[in-house]
């Protein structure tokens, strides 16, 4: 039997009829009925093309159902810091540092959109059921443009729909809201008009409804992209954040309530770029954590990690009003991307968190001494793309010691430095 019930009541949400984290002591009221949430679209993932690849980060296999155990066992001390929903696809999402998507076989779906993988289904479950136990919500994503090429036609895409949507009708879940597509309209999605299309999805959204039982339904766009049909048609307004300033993602969330006016908006892709917080608190909207590097690169490590993931836990408690001991001054800053297990090919990916990245004006990046990259935009990372993303940095054998010196809006530098692992 469920005992995690989600509702929506006007733009907010509900566990088991009370606004998210009203039950907790002294909580902020602007928080509640918010519903904050990460990216943990690899719960689920397998790879039937060549899983070996997946033996890294210092472990010495790859096993797709540890996978999705390690996420249920990490679950409870994300929920301790606030995280009440993530976010899990049935065809996951893309690493992006590392391993080229398009040779990635993560597809549970039969060409015809007909059947599921069992195994994928029993790890679904799995993590759905664990969630439940907890007081957590699972946002399900069914497609993604990674996967795209593995459906056989539109129709198989619609019978995809149907498949999955009594799935989760079938097994009585009621903590559960179902994204059709992760960002409907970018990559290989572009050549599939039923997913691409406005009025498509909003008639794939109409199944997933209805097969599914009445769980909430919407479909996110690419990083700032709104569609006015679907967001009209949407139970939950689902946007991404990914690429964003703070003030361009402002002016989506006014664009997306000014186009569904009464209902909740749910950022769940944004990117590590915590400080965007700000924004969903001062708006009354969910936001999502997507750290593509220690969350969407198999095999994951799920638990909250030293740095970006304790800085985000962090600033999502303390808007919640959840009480935690002061993170010390000298703990603020971590230098990432030289722990031992995380090079790869001879390339690392090197960047600063901050737990307060706002009072940040720019950050130097030294390399043995001299000067290497400067970086002016949060996330502060060594040759930044955009807030979710960076280039690598080729390892010498002369590598000695990195090191951040921190240039605050107060005036004052700091520095962080780490040696380079042998």
């Amino acid at each position: 039997m469920s005992k995690t019930t989600l509702g929506i009541q006007g733009t907010r949400f509900t566990i088991n009829g009370e606004l998210v984290y009203s039950e907790i002591p002294k909580s902020n009221p602007i928080a509640h009925g918010l519903l904050m949430n990460a990216r943990f679209i690899q719960g689920v993932f397998d790879d039937a093309a060549d899983p070996s690849r997946f033996i890294r980060w210092g472990r010495d296999r790859w096993d797709p159902e540890a996978n999705t155990d390690d996420l249920i066992a990490a679950l409870p001390e994300w929920y301790r810091y606030g995280l009440r929903a993530f976010t899990v696809g049935f065809q996951g999402g893309g690493p992006v540092y590392t391993i080229p998507n398009p040779g990635i076989d993560n597809n549970p779906f039969g060409e015809d959109g007909k059947r599921i993988d069992p195994k994928y289904l029993a790890r679904m479950d799995r993590l759905i059921r664990a969630a439940d136990a907890l007081g957590m919500v699972v946002i399900v994503s069914y497609f993604y443009n990674g996967q795209a090429q593995r459906m056989r036609d539109g129709r198989a895409f619609r019978d995809a729909t149907i498949t999955a949507s009594r799935f989760l009708k079938e097994n009585g879940y009621t903590n559960v809201m179902i994204e059709v597509a992760n960002e409907n309209e970018i990559g290989q999605f572009r050549t599939r008009p039923v997913i691409s299309n406005e009025e498509s999805m909003v008639l794939l959204m109409d199944l997933a409804r209805t097969e599914s039982g009445g769980m909430p339904v919407g479909c996110s766009g690419g990083g700032g992209t709104a569609f006015p049909q679907i967001v009209k048609a949407s139970d939950v307004v689902l946007i991404h954040g990914n690429g964003l300033s703070r003030q361009c993602y402002y002016n989506l969330i006014h664009r997306v309530q000014s186009l569904a006016p009464g209902r909740p908006v749910l950022c769940n892709e944004d990117s590590h770029a915590i400080g965007q917080l700000k924004v969903a608190y001062a708006t009354g909207t969910s936001w999502g954590y997507y750290n593509n590097f220690s969350k969407q690169e198999p095999p994951t490590n799920w638990g909250v990690l030293p740095g970006d993931d304790q800085f985000f836990a962090h600033r999502m408690a303390e808007g919640i009003g959840i009480p935690l001991d002061p993170v010390p001054e000298a703990d603020q800053f971590v230098l990432q991307g030289l722990e031992p297990e995380t090079e790869y090919q001879g390339k690392r990916w090197i960047r600063l968190a901050c737990l307060y990245p706002e009072a940040v004006d720019f950050v130097e990046f030294l390399r043995n001494g001299k000067h290497y990259y400067t970086c002016y935009d949060e996330p502060f990372m060594v040759d930044w793309h955009c807030n979710y993303s960076q280039g690598a940095v080729e390892t010498q054998s002369d590598d000695n010691e990195w090191s951040a010196r921190i240039h605050l809006r107060s005036g004052e530098i700091l520095e962080r430095s780490a040696p380079v692992p042998r």
